[in-house]
């Protein structure tokens, strides 16, 4: 920390966006997942219900978890803001009030703890010597059982300010009596287009210290941290600890050496560029804390007495500190940065015996000391990684036409590009893959469909999200696609029986789409189509999907070579998914079973989900076969035969009906019912499948009443809703709002002109998820009325992403 005056980067959001609030903030309305379904829409839950039972009982006596597990679901802590670390190499969970909590160590598996001992102090003493001032800038009580009992706890959370704009945040503290503002800045290099440092497991806070006083204040800026991630594995880890300088002795520290789940797994704390920088090796972080507290307050600064700690007993835990002391002067300022760092190079997991190395090793080694290097590289880095994202997100941040509101949503929905289990690991030489394969330079990605629904890249939710991925990170999205390009020809002949019905099938059918590409709790990339419930390769819309996102994909980049390199297999599944079209009159049909991403809700006959994919996968095939010189004429017809079908047994002169079966659900007004002209829209294509005034229409009547008519449009768009004005409650599905569709729904919206419809729409959900239920930053899939929500921690909300392609074209067709 320098006592002079310093130019701060950006030491508080000088643009004002971002999600704020106090530390002391309570949310007006809290919820819960315990939803029961209502009495008719039983009948097929029951016997799942049952199968479910057998089968996740199963899995936990073999001592491992269900992928969904229905008996410890989730409920939302209402504590979360922005996380910390990169993308793939894991995460730490930050609370707005200042928590470090929800560790992701373990590839794709959570730790929902709120550890105590890791914390920031501050020490404020005089210009006589004297410590006027000692405080956890923390809100929380004194933890139970004596825990760091000597600390003082319970910051005054009305005299501190949260705000978040990932992958950033800012919290800002008030010390009134003494005239002190402390500002820490939050940094994580998430940065779009730049891939090795977005790889890094790491954060950097800086800490802009003021001081307001006639007096010049000698202050100390403590970080304190432990072993583990707050379960009882803490006690198994056989840490030791160590400290360390890097960078010729600007970068101190001290390293945690430990094993968490038979994978080595370095913690290092680190700061910089002062010379009153003390460490200290360990604390015990279940007691009192004396070790840290007093000589803090005895003298400003800690007792550097070794250089490395080596417990007496296995099973100890063990804290570690560092500290950076300054004298600042009388109406001045200082700083202090500090760098937290987690490497774990080398991964497993748990259904397997290979062993991955995460992508950042391709820069810092994977031998398990690198912890110093990055901690060095990062602070040396932070201030040009904060360049990167000011330049990314001010052209946003700066348009008078966006609304503020959503100028917080866009970029704090990206949490879960780097906190939804997100693995990314170097490409094994042994797959010999071509030198031109993009996995060669760029590796193997994959993130979870949620925190809760453990299974990465499921393609149906993906088609949403990589909206987010397809534009700032490309690489990674054609990584992914390049695994599912692949998966289309594997086979599983493995057979297992299907929850919903019974049914024993293959776990995996060559020529399909699979649903994912794996389970963390076993040999996920390898072991694919972990999904337990449906036969997916009876699904109607995966085979669309890739169709679609490769579509997308090549209009964006125009890259003619992933275009060729798709092509084969886009061909394939267009061929498998022909054998739907029952009539032969150029649509699909579905096969009265939740065959596609809305697994309970069951569509017969041609629908207007299902079949505006297949549609507009058609069209993307012509589109993609002239490119590439490729015969199109059976696409063309499909296409052209599919297009009268769909208009005649689906429109109805106000929207697509929900089904052609003729059920009292077939009238539901689908919110999604346009999915596959959204896609088109986003492709630049305007009107050559879906004619354009039935389009507004459409849209005018799910506004009209899937939004209008639910929560007064204070709460996005319900997913169903009857020409009635009555909720659509044929199945759980139906009734409920799922944030990732309302945000697809508004940039369909956005794409037609209808700009202020686009963002009430959106708006309604972002405001409910942040502000009323306190869910930000672990956003649910899906929301009901009142009381209830579904699936925490969720990849759909990244379709938000589409909103802002859609913005961006609209503007610049003017």
């Amino acid at each position: 920390m320098s006592g002079r005056q310093e130019a701060a980067l950006c030491s508080t959001p000088q643009h004002g966006y971002g999600w704020k609030v106090k530390l002391n903030h309570v949310f007006p309305e809290r919820r819960n997942q315990r939803v029961k379904p209502k009495l008719k829409q039983l009948p097929p839950l029951i016997p799942l219900g049952l199968r479910y039972l057998t089968w996740a009982l199963n899995i936990l006596k073999d001592g491992k978890r269900p992928l969904m597990n229905y008996f410890k679901m989730k409920t939302g802590k209402q504590i979360y803001g922005a996380p910390i670390g990169g993308i793939g190499a894991g995460t730490i969970g930050r609370g707005f009030r200042g928590e470090f909590c929800r560790y992701q160590m373990r590839p794709g598996m959570y730790s929902y703890h709120v550890l105590a001992a890791n914390q920031f102090l501050v020490t404020i003493r005089n210009s006589e010597g004297t410590t006027v001032y000692q405080q956890v800038l923390s809100p929380h009580k004194k933890p139970k059982s004596n825990r760091l009992s000597s600390w003082k706890w319970e910051f005054d959370g009305s005299n501190a300010q949260y705000c978040a704009l990932y992958p950033r945040a800012w919290t800002e503290y008030k010390i009134h009596e003494h005239k002190v503002t402390l500002t820490c800045r939050q940094v994580s290099p998430v940065i779009p287009h730049n891939y090795k440092d977005s790889s890094l497991p790491c954060a950097v806070f800086v800490w802009d210290v003021e001081n307001g006083s006639n007096e010049d204040l000698q202050i100390s800026i403590t970080m304190t941290f432990k072993n583990g991630t707050g379960g009882k594995d803490d006690k198994k880890g056989n840490c030791w600890t160590e400290a360390f300088d890097e960078a010729g002795g600007d970068v101190k520290g001290v390293m945690i050496h430990q094993v968490i789940r038979a994978m080595r797994c370095t913690y290092g704390i680190a700061c910089s560029n002062n010379e009153n920088i003390t460490t200290e090796t360990h604390f015990n972080p279940n007691g009192p804390g004396y070790e840290i507290w007093q000589p803090l307050q005895t003298k400003g600064e800690l007792n550097t007495k070794s250089e490395e700690y080596r417990p007496g007993n296995a099973r100890e835990e063990v804290g570690c500190a560092v500290s950076c002391k300054n004298t600042v002067q009388a109406n001045s300022k200082g700083r202090a940065e500090f760098a937290l760092v987690w490497d774990m190079p080398q991964v497993q997991f748990s259904g397997s015996s290979t062993t991955y190395r995460r992508f950042y090793t391709k820069y810092f080694g994977s031998d398990g000391k690198a912890a110093p290097k990055i901690a060095a590289y990062a602070l040396q880095n932070y201030k040009s990684w904060e360049k990167e994202i000011e330049t990314w997100q001010e052209p946003i941040l700066n348009d008078s036409g966006l609304p503020d509101w959503y100028k917080s949503a866009i970029f704090n929905e990206l949490y879960f590009v780097s906190d939804g289990g997100s693995i990314w690991v170097e490409v094994d030489e042994s797959e010999k893959l071509p030198a031109d394969d993009p996995r060669m330079e760029y590796g193997r990605f994959g993130y979870l469909e949620g925190h809760e629904y453990r299974m990465y890249n499921t393609y149906d939710v993906h088609f949403y999200a990589s909206f987010a991925l397809t534009q700032l990170w490309p690489q990674l999205q054609k990584v992914l696609q390049y695994d599912i390009r692949d998966s289309i020809s594997k086979e599983d002949l493995s057979r297992r029986k299907h929850l919903y019905d019974g049914q024993k099938a293959i776990r995996k059918s060559a020529g399909s789409v699979p649903h994912d590409v794996g389970d963390p709790e076993e040999d996920p990339f390898v072991n694919i189509n972990s999904y337990p419930i449906h036969d997916v390769a009876d699904w109607r819309d995966l085979n669309s999907k890739f169709v679609l996102q490769v579509f997308r994909d090549f209009t964006l980049w125009k890259d003619l070579a992933y275009l060729k390199a798709m092509w084969p297999q886009a061909c394939t599944v267009i061929q498998k998914s022909l054998a739907w079209d029952k009539d032969d009159d150029g649509l699909i049909e579905n096969g009265g079973f939740p065959d596609q991403t809305y697994d309970s809700w069951i569509m017969t006959g041609a629908s207007a989900y299902c079949g505006s994919l297949w549609l507009a996968s058609l069209h993307s095939m012509v589109e993609m076969g002239r490119a590439l010189g490729e015969s199109t004429e059976l696409y063309e017809t499909t296409l052209h035969k599919g297009k009268a079908a769909f208009e005649a047994k689906l429109w109805n002169g106000e929207y697509y009906n929900f089904d052609s079966s003729g059920a009292p659900h077939s009238s539901s007004i689908m919110s999604d019912q346009l999915c596959g002209h959204w896609y088109l829209r986003a492709c630049g294509v305007t009107d050559k499948v879906f004619p354009k005034e039935n389009v507004k229409k459409a849209l005018t009547t799910i506004f009209n009443n899937n939004v209008m008519k639910f929560k007064n449009g204070t709460m996005g768009a319900v997913n169903g809703m009857l020409p009635s004005g009555n909720k659509d409650l044929f199945t759980i599905q139906s009734e409920e709002v799922w944030v990732g569709t309302v945000y697809a729904l508004a940039a369909v919206m956005m794409h037609e002109g209808m700009v202020e419809e686009s963002f009430k729409t959106a708006a309604g959900i972002y405001q409910t998820v942040y502000d009323r239920i306190g869910m930000g930053f672990e956003t649910p899939e899906a929301l009901y009325e009142e009381k209830y929500y579904r699936a925490i921690g969720y990849m759909r909300p990244l379709s938000i992403w589409a909103i802002q392609l859609a913005w961006e074209q609209l503007n610049s067709a003017k």
